[in-house]
Protein backbone atom coordinates (compact mmCIF):
# COMPACT_ATOMS: atom_id res chain seq x y z
CA UNK A 1 0.00 0.00 0.00
CA UNK A 2 1.36 3.69 -1.04
CA UNK A 3 1.10 5.66 2.14
CA UNK A 4 3.08 9.21 3.08
CA UNK A 5 4.62 9.19 5.69
CA UNK A 6 4.07 12.13 8.64
CA UNK A 7 6.62 11.57 11.14
CA UNK A 8 10.50 9.66 10.22
CA UNK A 9 10.22 5.65 10.30
CA UNK A 10 13.37 3.87 11.24
CA UNK A 11 13.51 1.02 7.96
CA UNK A 12 11.03 2.86 5.92
CA UNK A 13 11.95 6.66 5.54
CA UNK A 14 11.78 10.18 6.50
CA UNK A 15 9.11 12.39 6.90
CA UNK A 16 7.52 13.31 3.69
CA UNK A 17 8.19 10.40 1.65
CA UNK A 18 5.88 8.17 -0.46
CA UNK A 19 6.56 5.01 -0.06
CA UNK A 20 5.01 1.31 -0.58
CA UNK A 21 4.63 -0.94 2.64
CA UNK A 22 3.19 -3.90 3.27
CA UNK A 23 -0.70 -3.53 3.85
CA UNK A 24 -0.61 -4.77 7.31
CA UNK A 25 2.36 -3.02 8.64
CA UNK A 26 0.25 0.20 7.59
CA UNK A 27 -2.98 -1.07 9.26
CA UNK A 28 -1.37 -2.27 12.58
CA UNK A 29 1.09 0.01 13.43
CA UNK A 30 1.59 2.97 10.78
CA UNK A 31 -1.83 4.08 11.04
CA UNK A 32 -2.54 3.84 14.72
CA UNK A 33 0.64 5.64 15.61
CA UNK A 34 0.06 8.44 12.89
CA UNK A 35 3.38 7.68 11.31
CA UNK A 36 1.89 7.98 7.87
CA UNK A 37 -1.61 8.82 6.16
CA UNK A 38 -2.93 7.03 2.71
CA UNK A 39 -1.75 8.61 -0.41
CA UNK A 40 -4.75 9.42 -1.78
CA UNK A 41 -5.53 12.66 -4.32
CA UNK A 42 -5.53 15.03 -1.74
CA UNK A 43 -2.02 13.90 0.02
CA UNK A 44 -0.67 13.80 -3.08
CA UNK A 45 -1.50 17.26 -3.73
CA UNK A 46 0.04 18.14 -0.35
CA UNK A 47 3.37 16.97 -0.77
CA UNK A 48 3.59 18.58 -4.21
CA UNK A 49 2.63 21.66 -2.65
CA UNK A 50 4.90 21.14 0.38
CA UNK A 51 7.72 20.24 -1.79
CA UNK A 52 7.13 23.61 -4.15
CA UNK A 53 6.70 25.81 -1.22
CA UNK A 54 10.25 23.96 0.15
CA UNK A 55 11.87 24.33 -3.23
CA UNK A 56 10.50 28.56 -3.32
CA UNK A 57 12.02 28.95 -0.26
CA UNK A 58 15.31 27.38 -1.07
CA UNK A 59 15.22 30.09 -4.41
CA UNK A 60 14.66 32.75 -2.25
CA UNK A 61 17.43 32.14 0.34
CA UNK A 62 19.87 31.44 -2.06
CA UNK A 63 18.53 34.60 -3.76
CA UNK A 64 19.39 36.97 -0.77
CA UNK A 65 22.85 35.05 -0.30
CA UNK A 66 23.83 35.91 -3.36
CA UNK A 67 22.79 39.86 -2.90
CA UNK A 68 24.90 40.24 0.22
CA UNK A 69 27.73 38.00 -1.17
CA UNK A 70 28.18 41.11 -3.79
CA UNK A 71 27.58 43.37 -1.08
CA UNK A 72 30.76 42.20 0.85
CA UNK A 73 32.62 40.56 -2.16
CA UNK A 74 35.82 42.61 -1.59
CA UNK A 75 34.60 44.97 0.95
CA UNK A 76 36.19 46.28 3.71
CA UNK A 77 34.78 46.53 7.18
CA UNK A 78 36.39 48.43 9.72
CA UNK A 79 36.65 47.37 13.41
CA UNK A 80 38.00 49.81 15.97
CA UNK A 81 40.02 48.66 19.57
CA UNK A 82 42.09 49.46 22.08
CA UNK A 83 45.74 48.95 21.13
CA UNK A 84 48.91 50.09 23.19
CA UNK A 85 52.46 50.80 21.12
CA UNK A 86 52.91 49.32 17.79
CA UNK A 87 49.69 48.72 17.34
CA UNK A 88 49.34 45.52 19.99
CA UNK A 89 46.22 45.20 20.61
CA UNK A 90 44.82 44.60 24.35
CA UNK A 91 43.06 40.96 23.63
CA UNK A 92 41.82 40.37 20.25
CA UNK A 93 39.40 40.64 17.23
CA UNK A 94 36.73 38.12 17.59
CA UNK A 95 34.19 36.48 14.43
CA UNK A 96 31.59 38.19 16.79
CA UNK A 97 32.55 41.39 16.79
CA UNK A 98 33.38 41.07 12.85
CA UNK A 99 29.69 39.84 12.51
CA UNK A 100 28.73 43.01 14.47
CA UNK A 101 30.52 45.23 12.56
CA UNK A 102 29.14 43.76 9.26
CA UNK A 103 25.43 44.28 10.59
CA UNK A 104 26.47 47.95 11.16
CA UNK A 105 28.02 48.66 8.06
CA UNK A 106 26.46 46.66 5.74
CA UNK A 107 23.38 45.88 7.05
CA UNK A 108 24.29 42.32 6.26
CA UNK A 109 23.15 39.83 9.44
CA UNK A 110 26.18 37.43 9.83
CA UNK A 111 26.70 34.46 11.72
CA UNK A 112 29.86 34.50 14.11
CA UNK A 113 30.18 31.04 13.32
CA UNK A 114 30.19 31.39 9.71
CA UNK A 115 33.03 33.67 9.31
CA UNK A 116 36.93 32.63 9.10
CA UNK A 117 39.15 34.91 10.11
CA UNK A 118 42.79 34.49 11.39
CA UNK A 119 43.89 35.52 14.99
CA UNK A 120 43.96 39.15 14.42
CA UNK A 121 45.98 40.75 17.63
CA UNK A 122 47.69 43.61 16.18
CA UNK A 123 46.32 46.45 13.88
CA UNK A 124 46.18 46.33 9.44
CA UNK A 125 44.29 44.60 7.47
CA UNK A 126 43.17 41.13 7.28
CA UNK A 127 41.53 38.88 4.98
CA UNK A 128 38.40 37.15 6.09
CA UNK A 129 35.74 34.81 4.69
CA UNK A 130 32.01 34.39 5.36
CA UNK A 131 30.05 31.70 4.23
CA UNK A 132 26.45 33.03 3.48
CA UNK A 133 24.83 29.63 2.14
CA UNK A 134 26.07 26.17 0.48
CA UNK A 135 28.31 27.27 -2.11
CA UNK A 136 27.54 31.04 -1.40
CA UNK A 137 30.54 32.92 0.03
CA UNK A 138 32.81 36.15 0.03
CA UNK A 139 35.69 37.43 0.82
CA UNK A 140 35.64 40.66 2.32
CA UNK A 141 39.29 43.01 4.11
CA UNK A 142 38.91 43.61 7.69
CA UNK A 143 40.62 46.96 8.60
CA UNK A 144 41.74 47.00 12.32
CA UNK A 145 42.44 50.58 14.07
CA UNK A 146 43.22 51.59 17.38
CA UNK A 147 42.07 53.87 19.91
Amino acid sequence: MKVVLTQDVKGLGKKGDLVNAADGHVRNFLFPRKLAIEANAQAMTELKNRDAAAAHKLATETAAAKDAAAKLNEKTVKVAAKAGEQGRLFGKITAKEVAEALQAQFGVAADRRKITIDDIKNCGTYEAEIKLQHGVSAKFFVLVTGE
